[in-house]
């Protein structure tokens, strides 16, 4: 593999909500930053820088992924979704509006990261039951809500994506 002079930057290659994006990236810069700060996509927040918080969460191949531990680099070929792929224009997601309706969100800060492991947990276990969902959101802090509404919120969105009602 060549050297790198110090200032190159290569280009990596990844589709980002569902469009193909290859920004340039220097070895080192954190996926949080270039998101970000390089393309725009701000609803991915940056609160701890070690991956304690959770608000940086995002979707890589699907996963829930820490962005502020993940290398720029490490995104080369990947399928990366933000929060702000959740929306499907003005229409929210059956997920933002229970958050909505269940006054699951104070400040906002760690939101998206949460709506992007729910999302995560829903895809791949719509059946989750309240322990699944406590537990899943076990890597994300929250200083405002106390969690109660977060957890309502999460069942409630739970069966409205299963097409029943919301407040089952």
């Amino acid at each position: 593999m060549p050297r790198l002079t110090k200032d190159e930057k290569p280009a990596v290659r990844f589709t980002l909500n569902g469009r193909a994006v290859s920004p340039e990236a220097p070895p080192r810069m954190l996926l949080s930053d270039l998101l970000r700060h390089e393309i725009g996509a701000t609803g991915t927040h940056v609160g701890c820088e070690h991956g304690v918080c959770g608000a940086c969460t995002v979707q890589v191949d699907g996963a829930p992924v820490r962005a502020c531990l993940m290398l720029a680099q490490q995104a080369q070929g990947c399928d990366i979704r933000t929060v702000e792929a959740l929306a499907e224009g003005p229409e929210l997601s059956p997920l933002q509006a229970a958050f909505r309706e269940h006054f699951a969100l104070q400040c906002g800060f760690c939101t998206a990261g949460i709506l992007m492991t729910l999302d995560a947990l829903f895809a791949s276990q719509p059946e989750a039951d309240e322990a699944t969902i406590r537990e899943a959101l076990s890597g994300h802090l929250c200083r405002c809500t106390g969690y109660a509404p977060i957890v309502q919120a999460a069942l409630a969105a739970r069966n409205r994506i299963k097409g029943g009602p919301i407040d089952a």
